[in-house]
């Protein structure tokens, strides 16, 4: 699949549930960042299925995916024709806007990266695109 076709992607597409998946995960890890792969369509941005992962840095302020349940999502992904289209995490203390290190290391320019706040009482989320140190804020389309 080209790069060109998944840049042109504009949003990130999930369901309530799906949602609530997230920041559940993300509600979990507290007091330590939570963090977790999407897999969906590259495409069209449907996630299909949320993939809680460990936080293998164990901190409240960066996050490392534990190398072993990343290996274990991409395999279930790939088993059922989809593929892993991005990540998400927590920030515990801050806006849900990616810091310096996370731009740093978004390993793939054409993955959605999604971060929740949890800075208020009310979990916050959004999406962006990361490639070449830019950040590019995309909609974030919730379905029944």
């Amino acid at each position: 699949m080209s790069e060109l076709a998944r840049d042109d992607v504009a949003s990130l597409v999930l369901t309530q549930s799906q949602l609530d998946e997230v920041v559940a995960a993300c509600l979990r890890a507290v007091p330590d960042e939570g963090c977790g792969l999407v897999a969906g369509d590259p495409m069209t941005g449907v996630v299909r299925r949320v993939y809680p992962t460990r936080n293998a840095a164990g901190s409240s302020r960066v996050y490392t995916v534990d190398p072993l349940d990343h290996l274990r999502a991409e395999r279930d992904a790939e088993a059922s024709g989809s593929s892993v289209i991005g990540v998400f995490h927590s920030h515990t203390h801050t806006d849900p806007y990616p810091s310096p290190t996370d731009v740093d290391q978004a390993p793939d320019p054409t993955w959605h990266y999604v971060i929740v706040s949890l800075r208020l009482e009310a979990a916050s989320l959004r999406s962006y695109r990361i490639a070449g140190g830019v950040v590019t804020e995309e909609a974030v389309v919730v379905t029944d």
